[in-house]
């Protein structure tokens, strides 16, 4: 058991589940307040979800090898790069998640349990699509046999469990005090778009009225008004003549990653600009992103629900997204010319 004390409270994570990486024993300087949720000075990881990470590096490389040694093609797309488009993000929200549970500090074992059937239901799913990659199938929408059906079922239970466990730690997350306002608007909102970006997946597993008129074993699709399998952009996929749901699901649950590091940027670059120095200008800085953000995804969710291309915008998503970006802009050059230019020291 490792234990964290400061000036008002002794914390104890939940047993020895939860590793301890302390940073600061090697260095003269003095170290951050204890409080800072960034874990600077101190890192505590879940780490299951840190053992699940590093198998999906491993499962990445593996996915490498196999676009290189192996040629078969499904859907027009390579047959392993389901397989390491799923590692990467799966390690990616793995190591997020690692993170925010290891911030809380109340319900800690909860969170700790979490994380585990989190782990365990992610693994299942990537089991299913590794394996559909090596009999060179398809995963995703297959119900062309009962053993197919059985293996869809699997996954779509998967990711319903696993988003459940999300809503749950962001409920634990909202309830937890963090001292820098801007800090906990980034992390608070990035979980909330996180979990509607995760949730937009739901979008894709209805069968459409093609597949309803001609059932051919698949029910469900990425792409709208076009079959799945078209012409896409290189690596990624998504459909450049057609609407295409994983682009806002792509882009808003990875909110869980960019607004925090958002945050974190514009700490970083308060070391060299006074006005960031406040943390309240930095939170309206913040605010105006999360707004930038949901907007985007909003929007990027209705061009693909109108079966309209990423790649050919109409005018009317064009000049919504121009505006947003603008606006955004605007707002945040408003923010930092109105900042006090001396400002106390912020707590950490």
């Amino acid at each position: 058991m490792t234990t964290r004390a400061d000036s008002s409270q002794q914390i104890t994570p939940p047993d020895d589940h939860t590793t301890v990486v302390d940073s600061t024993s090697t260095h003269s300087v003095s170290p951050p307040a204890p409080s800072t949720p960034w874990g600077l000075s101190r890192i505590s990881l879940h780490k299951p979800l840190m053992w699940l990470a590093l198998s999906m590096v491993v499962l990445s490389i593996v996915s490498i090898i196999g676009l290189v040694v192996d040629p078969r093609i499904t859907l027009g797309a390579p047959l392993w790069a389901k397989p390491l488009k799923f590692a990467l993000s799966i390690a990616l929200y793995s190591l997020t998640l690692s993170w925010l549970i290891g911030m809380l500090t109340r319900h800690s074992r909860l969170a700790w349990w979490l994380g585990s059937i989190s782990v365990t239901f992610l693994a299942a799913e990537m089991v299913v699509i590794v394996g559909a990659a090596g009999f060179g199938s398809t995963s995703h929408f297959n119900v062309s046999t009962p053993f197919a059906t059985t293996l869809w079922s699997t996954m779509a239970i998967s990711i319903v469990i696993v988003w459940a466990a999300a809503v749950l730690i962001a409920v634990l997350l909202w309830r937890y005090t963090i001292a820098d306002p801007a800090r906990a608007l980034a992390i608070k909102a990035g979980v909330v778009i996180g979990l509607i970006g995760m949730g937009l997946a739901f979008l894709m597993t209805s069968p459409n009225a093609e597949q309803l008129n001609d059932f051919q074993g698949i029910a469900g699709a990425h792409a709208v008004g076009v079959p799945d399998g078209g012409e896409g952009l290189p690596f990624l996929g998504w459909s450049t003549v057609g609407g295409d749901l994983r682009i806002p699901h792509f882009v808003g649950m990875h909110a869980l990653q960019l607004l925090p590091l958002s945050a974190l940027g514009l700490e970083l670059l308060a070391q060299r600009l006074a006005p960031l120095r406040s943390s309240l200008v930095r939170r309206r800085i913040v605010l105006t992103l999360v707004a930038l953000y949901a907007g985007i995804t909003a929007l990027l969710t209705a061009q693909a629900l109108s079966g309209q291309s990423i790649v050919r915008p109409d005018a009317t998503v064009t000049s919504i997204a121009t505006t947003l970006f603008i606006a955004a802009s605007a707002a945040i050059a408003l923010i930092v010319a109105r900042a006090p230019t001396t400002t106390p020291p912020t707590s950490q």
